[in-house]
C-alpha cells in the first residue's frame, strides 16, 4: 500500500504544473481579454487539431489535462480534444525507449497515433460545423462556459484575482484527481496487472475491443500494460494502438469532473473509444506490424 500512496502522489504531482497552466490561460481569457481576441482564439480552433495532434505525442498526459479543462470552458473545439486525446502517449513512449525499442518501430506508433488523431479531429470539426449550418447556428453560439466552472465550484474568481483563481482551480481538481488515482492504483494492486493483462487476446476481433476498455481507465496504468505486452509479443500493434488511441490519462478523469454535462462527456467517451476500436480493426486488416 506504501507503494500505492507513493504512486498516486508522484503521478497527480506530475500534473501541477500543466492544470495551472491551463487554468492560468482560462483565466486570462475570461478577464483579460477582449472580446475581439476572444473571437481569434475561437477561429484559430479550425487549425487546432492540427496542433493539438502535435501536442499530443509528447510524453505524459499533461497536455490531455490541459485540453480537458479548455474544452469545458470552450476555448478549444471538440475535434482539438479528441486530436489530443488520440495522440497522447503518456507513459508509451518513456517504456519504449527505455526498453531499447527500434527507433523505427517507435516513429511509426507516434505516426499513427498522430495521423489518426489530426485526421479524426478535423472530420469532427467539419461534421459539427456542417451540423451547425444546417440548422442555422452560428460557430459562435458555442459560448464559452469557464464562468459555469467558477460557478460550480462556487468561487469569486474576479474578486480573487487571476493568479489567486488559478491556484484554487489548480488545488480543488488536484485534490480530486489524487483520491481517484489512490482509489484506481488500489484496485489495480489487488487485482494484478498480470490479471488485467490476461484479459487483452491476440484475437484480431477481441483483441482492439478489449484493449479499447483498457485504455479507458483514466491513469497511466493503462498505457504501461498496453505497451509492455506488446514488446513481450503478448498483443500485435493493432491491439496496443487501439488501447492506447483510447487511454487518454487522466484527460478523461478531468473532463468528468469540469465539464457538468454528463451526457455530453459519455458521447465523447464513447466518440474515443470507437475511433480506437476501428482504427486498430483497420490497422489490423491492413496488416501493419
Amino acid at each position: 500500500m506504501l507503494e500505492v500512496i507513493i504512486d498516486t502522489l508522484v503521478d497527480s504531482i506530475k500534473l501541477l504544473p500543466f492544470l495551472f497552466i491551463a487554468y492560468l490561460i482560462m483565466e486570462y481569457i475570461e478577464h483579460k481579454t477582449s472580446s475581439k481576441a476572444k473571437n481569434i482564439i475561437k477561429k484559430s480552433g479550425k487549425f487546432g487539431p492540427v496542433i493539438g495532434g502535435f501536442l499530443g505525442i509528447f510524453p505524459q498526459c499533461g497536455f490531455s489535462a490541459i485540453a480537458a479543462n479548455l474544452y469545458a470552458g470552450r476555448i478549444i473545439t471538440l475535434g482539438t480534444l479528441i486530436a489530443i486525446f488520440l495522440s497522447t502517449s503518456d507513459e508509451m513512449l518513456p517504456i519504449l525507449i527505455s526498453e531499447a525499442a527500434p527507433i523505427g518501430t517507435i516513429l511509426k506508433i507516434l505516426g499513427i497515433k498522430l495521423v489518426i488523431g489530426i485526421f479524426a479531429g478535423l472530420a469532427i470539426d467539419v461534421v459539427i460545423r456542417i451540423k451547425n449550418l444546417n440548422k442555422n447556428k452560428k460557430e459562435d453560439e458555442n459560448e464559452e462556459k469557464i464562468g459555469e466552472i467558477c460557478e460550480h465550484e462556487h468561487c469569486h474568481c474576479g474578486e480573487e484575482g487571476i493568479l489567486k483563481s488559478s491556484l484554487r482551480h489548480t488545488f480543488n481538481i488536484f485534490i480530486y484527481i489524487m483520491i481517484i488515482s489512490f482509489i484506481l492504483n488500489t484496485v489495480i494492486h489487488f487485482v494484478g496487472e498480470e490479471n488485467l493483462s490476461r484479459l487483452i487476446l491476440n484475437n484480431w476481433l477481441l483483441g482492439p475491443i478489449i484493449a479499447g476498455l483498457v485504455g479507458l481507465i483514466p491513469n497511466c496504468a493503462s498505457s504501461v500494460i498496453l505497451t509492455q505486452l506488446y514488446l513481450e509479443n503478448v498483443i500485435n500493434m493493432a491491439t496496443m494502438i487501439s488501447g492506447l488511441l483510447v487511454g487518454a490519462g487522466v484527460g478523461i478523469l478531468i473532463l468528468c469532473k469540469v465539464n457538468k454535462n454528463a451526457k455530453e462527456n459519455i458521447k465523447i467517451i464513447t466518440l474515443l473509444y470507437c475511433i480506437g476500436v476501428i482504427s486498430g480493426l483497420i490497422i489490423q486488416a491492413i496488416g501493419i506490424q
